[in-house]
Parts: structure tokens; sequence; C-alpha cells
């Protein structure tokens, strides 16, 4: 006889009434018999090593919810504290001081009691066990010593060092860049310990920093054998494409960075009436090459995401897929799934339609080329200098009526590390926003809303990109801080529409970049979930990720709910369930959060290396960022970042005003605020600490 599943467990602790239970009253609960009982036991012990039951005294189990308990993923902030990601929807995230973290690190996955519930704020705990630990290695500066040598993890995230005995160290030098394996975990009072697994070699040799990031973050450079040799196979599948339609006489483009490696979208435009245009969102159909529950399925669940680092990808998928035969490349002919979206001039959606296609791409552009086509300095050929058009021009409808219902549009600088042959940095721009990358974007963010629409309207379980609006107590620091430079919010309930109109009546003054700040930290963070809470941010009741599936794995699972249930009519299949979703929204959300730490912390390490050449030299800038500890300055001539602390700041005693983003002399009354310009000279650039320091200059001081 099958034992009672988990849900059932839980649900017999959730209901009782006498509060936790012994295994025998669970058992009797659930009619398990007598020659089950053992057997049930041990599932409950089980069920308790990997937290979703929790023993309390006298050998009772209980739900962790139902005592206080959440688990989930404990992610450390720079300043030492912490924050739980609860496992379980609905339940929210948990504040850990420093102190509470016991020997938890960072990515650990940990049993917290809930020890406080602050009005408007986060519930405060303490972790109380820890369940898996998230890094069995850490990266680091080896330093020896006598009886102890230590590695000084890369990562700010990780504050105390790992002891390691003499006779452990391997081969590492004083200084060097080493993965050390933790063999003890430690205590609040005890240091972890462990071996040098691994040299990568001095901080400044070449190539170190990129395998730094990649140890450091526990990303998969290459793939398993098996997992390669299913790419291989999948091979045949290009020769046995199923029932497609035949779309390969459309003028198909695709319009990427310059030095993409994987083109999983492409579009195509058509004239289907008087001022009625059928455009064509075409995505690789990923979902035919790799089958549900496949080996390539499970490798690509695993990673989550492709990982865009300053001078490599660490693909999800194999190269043989994501650049090869999955990829749209221009003149092969390709499988893909394509959303035809019938719209007026006017951006409004007429009809859409889903197909399963053959197509391929007449030309393969990047942005710069189609900017200056759309800007009238290049042509192309007059077939595709008119779609261009053609498409800008409705992108730029959509555009508007997204932003009239209130969708947030910020300008986000990033930067752009321009690397020689050798990978030396020799230049960090800021990466402009031109003309195709919002084409592009408009018809991305369009298609991802219809298909999320289909979803809901349909009632399918498909994963959402849901983006929840800001919390209480960050709505409120908000509110006071526009308060207090002028623009205040209207009262009750806020929507984006708000923010934008904020955002919009400040463009182009001198408090913009401050104001955009602000209202940016206060944001929530986007995530995946099984539910459809909407999109804050884009203003919108239902949005999705369907349009990259080479490199993301939420995206590939909606493909397979469209091809099954919107393209062959056919019901989801029973194992596509909520609990399987969940697992999917939660993996892919962590791991989109761990690349994009992966992706910053690459860029940081070029810069610094970038910086060390400018040792001592002086450059305009703006204040990016005020903290208790100083000011950070954003330089004008590279995009580079950079600390005045406030030890530096000598002429006084500087105090920080949380809420106006500002430190203010007590005697002089000088402030020092977001947004300020102000000269600094590169004082310091340290690339085992990740930092560099700049000095505040005053008139007459620099060249």
């Amino acid at each position: 006889m099958p034992l009672p599943t988990l849900a059932e467990v839980r649900d017999v602790l959730r209901d009782s009434s006498r509060g936790p239970l012994k295994a025998k009253d669970i058992a009797k609960e659930l009619e398990v018999p007598n020659r089950d009982y053992r057997r049930f036991r041990n599932f409950l012990r089980k069920m308790e090593r990997t937290g979703e039951l929790y023993r309390v005294k006298a050998n009772r189990f209980a739900v962790p919810e139902k005592i206080n308990v959440a688990v989930g993923i404990l992610r450390v902030t720079r300043s030492g504290d912490g924050f739980l990601h609860p496992e379980h929807a609905g339940q929210p995230e948990v504040f850990l001081p420093s102190r509470s973290h016991e020997s938890a690190m960072d990515g650990d996955r940990v049993a917290v009691r809930i020890e406080g519930r602050p009005a408007d704020r986060a519930p405060v705990g303490r972790v109380v066990k820890i369940l898996e630990r998230g890094r069995p290695t850490v990266v680091g500066v080896f330093r020896a010593g006598r009886a102890f040598g230590n590695v000084k993890p890369l990562d700010r995230r990780l504050s105390r060092d790992v002891l390691i005995p003499n006779g452990k160290n391997g081969e590492a030098r004083d200084h060097d860049i080493v993965v050390a394996r933790i063999l003890h975990f430690g205590d609040r009072r005890i240091n972890a310990s462990g071996e040098v697994e691994r040299v990568l070699g001095q901080a400044d040799d070449p190539g170190v920093d990129v395998l730094a990031v990649l140890h450091g973050h526990g990303l998969p450079a290459e793939f398993p054998r098996q997992v390669e040799a299913a790419a291989r196979e999948a091979e045949v599948k290009m020769r046995e494409p199923g029932p497609r339609t035949d779309r390969r006489a459309l003028h198909v483009l695709t319009i990427d960075p310059s030095d993409a490696k994987d083109h999983d979208d492409a579009l195509s435009v058509t004239l289907v009436g008087d001022g009625v245009w059928e455009v064509g969102v075409h995505i690789a159909d990923v979902s035919h090459f790799v089958e549900d529950g496949s080996v390539l399925d499970l490798e690509a669940f695993q990673r989550g995401t492709s990982v865009y680092l300053v001078n490599q990808v660490v693909p999800m998928l194999p190269h043989r897929l994501s650049s090869d035969l999955c990829s749209l490349t221009a003149g092969d002919d390709r499988l893909a799934i394509s959303l035809f979206l019938v719209l007026g001039e006017d951006g409004e959606l007429r009809s859409h339609r889903f197909e399963r296609t053959w197509i391929r791409a007449a030309h393969g552009l990047d942005y710069e080329t189609v900017h200056e086509v759309l800007a009238g300095k290049k042509s192309i050929d007059e077939e595709t200098d008119d779609a261009l058009r053609i498409l800008d021009r409705l992108a730029s409808r959509l555009r508007e009526r997204r932003r009239g219902r209130g969708s947030l549009d910020f300008d986000l600088p990033e930067a752009r590390v321009i690397l020689d042959e050798e990978g030396t940095p020799v230049d960090i721009r800021k990466l402009e926003q031109l003309d195709s990358h919002r084409l592009i974007e408009d018809f991305m963010i369009f298609a991802n809303e219809v298909v999320a629409r289909e979803a809901v309207q349909r009632k399918l379980l498909v994963p959402f990109r849901v983006h929840e609006p800001p919390k209480d107590d960050r709505l409120e620091e908000l509110r006071e801080f526009l308060a207090s430079v002028g623009h205040p919010l209207p009262k009750g309930k806020l929507g984006a529409k708000a923010i934008q109109a904020i955002l919009d009546r400040t463009e182009g003054r001198p408090e913009a970049g401050l104001i955009s700040t602000v209202i940016l930290k206060a944001m929530s963070r986007a995530r995946y979930d099984a539910d459809n809470l909407g999109h804050f941010g884009l203003a919108s009741r239902a949005y999705s990720h369907f349009t990259s599936p080479i490199r993301r794995y939420p995206d590939l699972v909606l493909h397979r709910v469209i091809a099954r249930s919107l393209i062959d009519g056919k019901p989801p299949l029973d194992r596509w369930d909520r609990e399987r979703m969940e697992a999917i929204t939660l993996r892919s959300s962590e791991r989109e959060q761990l690349a994009q730490r992966a992706e910053r912390d690459s860029i940081e390490m070029k810069k610094i290396e970038f910086m060390k050449r400018h040792l001592g030299d002086d450059f305009m800038g703006t204040i990016s960022g005020v903290t208790a500890f100083g000011l950070f300055v954003l330089l004008d001539r590279y995009f580079v970042e950079g600390l005045v602390h406030v030890s530096s700041l000598g002429d006084d005693y500087y105090r920080f005003l949380a809420t106006s983003y500002a430190l203010v002399g007590e005697r002089s009354k000088r402030r020092f605020q977001l947004g300020d310009r102000v000269r600094v000279r590169v004082s310091r650039v340290n690339k085992e600490d990740r930092k560099i320091d700049f000095t505040l200059m005053r008139r007459g001081e620099s060249d």
C-alpha cells in the first residue's frame, strides 16, 4: 500500500486542533496500517530533514508556517544583514540581522523562526536550522600564516574568512586567488575551515578575474558529457519538424547586439488591409529540440538561464543548440513558434494567432545598423528599409499606449566594457539606448503580454513574470522623500501612472537623476510565479516571458504549454501540475538573481582593472549614491563608479540624512546629495577587495 503523500500529511497538521502531532497520531489520522508505520515514520523524518516538516519538543511534528517558522534561501546583503526568500508562495520575506545567521552563509537553505512583526516592515527572524548548504566552495585571496592560512572571500556578502590549516593549502602562494572547499562550517564564534582545492592565479594574471567569477558563483563552464551527447542527437529533430506551416516566404529580420551569440527572436511585417498590419513575432522553437524531462531539459532547469559575462557566455543549453540549431541565423531554415499580431495604425490589437512555423531570416541586423537606417543615414535594401520603418512606427504606437496606462519608463544606464584582443579593458562606456533597442523591446513586451492574457483567459498553468507594487514601508519612505523635494505623490492607493507622471515632470531637470534613483530603490524585484500577480512596472494585469527560450527556462516551459494547448488544442499533461510550476518559478527566480550578480561582478572586475591605469587622475562626476559611510560618484568620462569614504571628508563631521539621501556637515552645514556635481581623484584601486576609492577635490587642488 502506498504511503500518504506529503500534501496529505501537511493537511492533517494544518487542520490539527491539538497543535503539533506525534508520528503515531498522524499515522492514525491517515489510517496508515501498523505494518507500514516504521516506513511512514522514516518518511516523516526525511521530510523533516528537507524542511517540509518541523519537529518540536516531545517528538511532535508541525508544518513550519503554523509555528512561526519559514523555510527558504538566505540572501545576505553587502552590509552583512540578510533576507529569507521563502519557498512557499504567499509568505513574506523575512529580515535577518547579521547576528542572527548562526553559521549560515549566503545561498544556504535554512529554517527561520519569526521573532518579531514590526508594523509596515518585513518580519524579523533568526536562523534555527541549516537544511542545505548553498556553496561547498569559496573563492578568495589566500593569505599564508604560521599554523593557519586563510582565504578572504571575494564575494563581499561573505564577511568571514575561511581558515586553511597548514598542509591543506596545496600549491597556493600568498595573495593567490584560490578555490577553497569548506570542510567545517563553524558557528557564530568559530570561522569555517577547509582546504585549497584549486589555484586560479594572482589577481592581476590575465583571465583570473573571469575564472574567479565563474567559480565564485558556481557557474558550470562546461556541460556534462551526456548532455553534450544529447545535444548532438537532437540534430535529427531538424529533419523531423512535425506539423508546421511554411513561412519562409516572409521577409523575416533579426535585430540583436553586434556580438550576439544566439538569436531567439525575429520580426516580420505584412500589409493585410487599409492601415492594418500583421506583425510576426517569431521565436526559436527550442521546445521541439528539448523534450520535457529529458537530460537536456533537466540541465536547462538546473542552470535556469544563460549568463552573459564581459567576455564569454555560460549558456543554458549546449552551443550546438543555443548558437546553431535553435538560433534564427540569417539565410538558414529554422523552426519557430510564431505569434502573428494584427495591428491597426494606432497600435490596437485586432486579432492574434499562434503557429508552428518554418522561417528563414533574410537579414541578421545589429542595433547600430538599424538605428542608422531609421535615422536615414544608411540603407540595406528597399524592402528591408520599409519594413524597419513600419515596425518602428507601430512600435512607437505600442509604447504610447503602454505609457498611457502608466507603464514606468526608466532609462536604466548600463556599462559596456570594450576589450582588446587579449581581453584587457580599453574603455568603459555607457550603453546608449537606441531607437532600434526600443523597437525590439516594444514588440517583445507586447508579445509577452498577449501570451499571458491568453493563458489567464484559458486558465492555463504557466510561469508568470510578476512585479508587485512597492512594499508599504518603502512606499512611505518614497512619499516622504518626494514631498521633501517638492514632488508629492497623490494620497491613497498608488499606481505606476502617478510615479511615471513625476518621472515625466522632472525629466531634464537637475533633480531627475536623484528622483529616478530613489524611485528605483523603492521598487520590488521582478520574479517568476505560478500565480498571476500582475506587473506593476509595466502597469500590466498579466505578463509572461515568451520571447527568449534559448536563454531563459520559464520561456521554454511556456512554449510547451502554448504548443500543446493553444496550437494542438490538447489539455496540459498531468505532470504539469501546480507543485511543479512553483518549483520551476522559484528555481528560475533564484538562478536569474545569481546570473545578475555574476554579470555585475564580471563588469565590476573589468572596471577595477581598467581604473588601475588611472590612479592619481582627476575626473568630473555625479554623486550617484549616498550612505552613512560615504558618497558614490559616477564619472562623466567613463561609466565607472567609486566611493568617497566619509573619513576622507576631513573638514567636518558629516551626518547621514536617510530621507534626503544626503550627508550634511554638523558645523559647516555643507551638503552632499544625490545628483550633485563633484570633481574627484582616483586614490585607490584594489582588485582583491573589489574597491575603487576616490578623493573629493576642492577648487585649486586639481590640475
